[in-house]
């Protein structure tokens, strides 16, 4: 049985994880749940989603919405309680150099656009969604595997614009100040569900609800400042009725 929760997972919130997922353990074991004793930080997040005997995971709303939703069972979404968007729903910020002199949307209409993953919602999908919706056309020219090598890209010039995660915005932000003044942010996408926590497919998600919500009750003021997880929401089926992004290797560049 394996646990993981690798969707903002960095080398100096690892411990703050680790005491999140111990929380959470102790409180599905005395549910009668059996949980490992630690998370699995080496799993590629894909094949935690996947593993037969997954007890806890995080997943984004595409690739639950695009491949998993029949093959996990969906506990709640993580509340980081993103300015602007309702608990348990989140946004990306779309970023462009500070000294590039377009500032609008449309001003980006066929620019060199970088994304992280095709299955990623908030670098690919919502910004699917966000040019579709201010009449722009994308044109997605460099996957780069990871929403830091996104910003570090346009940084970079090696496009002039991407998606990120709006917490995953505010980590590498305050990891690297710099970024506040050498990127500016254009625009926000529309809101869609957060991080959402999963456990194997047949599973009574309301034990694991009540063992999460607990488990974030509790955590030390430190651990909460460091994660900035403030609770976990039941969000309405009708969340996830967000139309599915082609893909970008298939859009006309």
């Amino acid at each position: 049985m394996i646990a993981a929760l690798p969707m903002y997972a960095r080398p100096e919130n690892r411990a703050a994880h680790d005491i999140l997922w111990a929380l959470i353990r102790d409180n599905l074991r005395a549910a009668g749940i059996a949980a490992p004793d630690g998370l699995d930080h080496q799993i590629a997040h894909m094949d935690s989603w996947a593993h037969p005997d997954l007890v806890l995971g995080q997943i984004c709303n595409l690739p639950y919405r695009a491949r998993f939703h029949d093959s996990v069972t969906l506990i709640g979404n993580a509340d980081y309680e993103i300015e602007g968007c309702a608990p348990g729903m989140y946004s990306s910020v779309i970023i462009a150099r500070a000294d590039d002199p377009r500032d609008t949307p449309l001003d980006f209409s066929d620019a060199p656009f970088a994304f992280n993953e095709a299955l990623s919602n908030s670098g690919y999908g919502a910004a699917y969604l966000w040019a579709n919706e201010k009449g722009l056309s994308l044109r997605p020219t460099l996957r780069t595997g990871a929403h830091a090598a996104s910003i570090a890209a346009v940084r970079d010039h090696q496009a002039d614009f991407a998606a990120i995660d709006t917490h995953t915005w505010w980590i590498e932000s305050t990891r690297t100040p710099a970024l506040a003044t050498a990127l500016k942010v254009i625009d926000h996408t529309a809101q869609s569900p957060s991080m959402g926590f999963i456990t194997r497919k047949g599973e009574d998600p309301a034990p694991y609800f009540a063992a999460i919500s607990a488990a974030i009750s509790t955590l030390p003021q430190h651990t909460r400042d460091t994660l900035r997880l403030r609770g976990i929401v039941r969000l309405p089926t009708y969340s996830y009725s967000i139309p599915l992004p082609p893909d970008p290797t298939n859009l006309s560049l």
